[in-house]
């Protein structure tokens, strides 16, 4: 392990997205269960700063959802964002902290992969420029690939949020080769995105048993985390669901701190 990589280690910041709190609320209509509750009930509970998407199609978080939280949140709102002019329009409506751009797909039942950023370097690179000059920091929700990380530097975003849905899925299925693989590119993929001055971020399909590997990585900064946590609040209560990831999360950067630390007095 290289001493250079891991010193100085950042405390790691959980963002709870509640979208999928307002998937069951629009399954039945009217206002219960509410985001805004959720929320509050989340950074009651350790969360550093709250999700949520707005999607082009509405499927679950509304226009009157992000009004709400802007006015009411204790804590940054990250605004997860399509690259189109009528997001554009609403982010510099409201200014939330962040504004995370992800693809988006109207058949998707969820977001399947990172934002081509190298791709469509065109478009987005005004479109951040824009948001940046609002004062909104802006993410790039991509793969953990070398050239989506050097574009999201070249388009002026601030930060990349590494999609992680790839390494669940493996240690999910238990397909470990294909577990190890991912995780390497995460590791790699976040050495080079903070190399690039960016500030590193990961989520997409995190639970309990695959989050320590990732908040073991140094150099990622901030973790969000939703679907899951949304999901086994059906079990414990929200509070309880997210307060033991964010256990799960500073124990293991709490270790990592004591490796560096330890290889730091044997001047490693």
């Amino acid at each position: 392990m290289n001493i250079d990589r891991i010193a100085g280690v950042a405390p790691i910041l959980l963002g709870i997205n509640i979208d999928h709190v307002a998937t069951l609320r629009d399954a039945r209509g009217g206002g219960h269960p509410d985001p805004l509750r959720a929320a509050m009930v989340a950074i009651e509970a350790g969360a550093d700063n709250i999700t949520a998407h707005l999607r082009e199609d509405r499927r679950h978080i509304r226009d009157a959802d992000i009004e709400r939280l802007m006015a009411a949140l204790t804590v940054p709102l990250n605004m997860e964002m399509a690259v189109t002019q009528e997001m554009l329009a609403i982010a510099l409506k409201h200014r939330p902290h962040a504004c995370c751009l992800v693809p988006e797909r109207r058949e998707e039942l969820t977001t399947e992969g990172g934002l081509d950023v190298s791709a469509q370097m065109a478009a987005i690179t005004p479109f951040v420029a824009e948001l940046r000059a609002a004062g909104i920091q802006v993410a790039m929700f991509i793969d953990p690939d070398p050239e989506q990380i050097r574009a999201s530097r070249k388009a002026g975003a601030d930060a990349v949020e590494l999609h992680t849905g790839t390494y669940c899925e493996a240690a999910l299925g238990g397909d470990s080769i294909t577990l190890q693989r991912e995780l390497k590119r995460l590791v790699e993929g976040a050495r080079l995105a903070a190399r690039e001055g960016l500030e590193v971020h990961a989520g997409h399909g995190l639970d309990y048993e695959n989050v320590a590997a990732v908040a073991a990585i140094p150099q990622i900064v901030e973790l969000n985390i939703g679907h899951y946590l949304v999901g086994e609040a059906l079990f414990v209560g929200l509070g309880e669901s997210v307060a033991r990831m964010r256990d799960i999360m500073d124990v293991t950067r709490a270790e990592v701190q004591d490796t560096a630390n330890e290889l730091r007095a044997r001047g490693a």
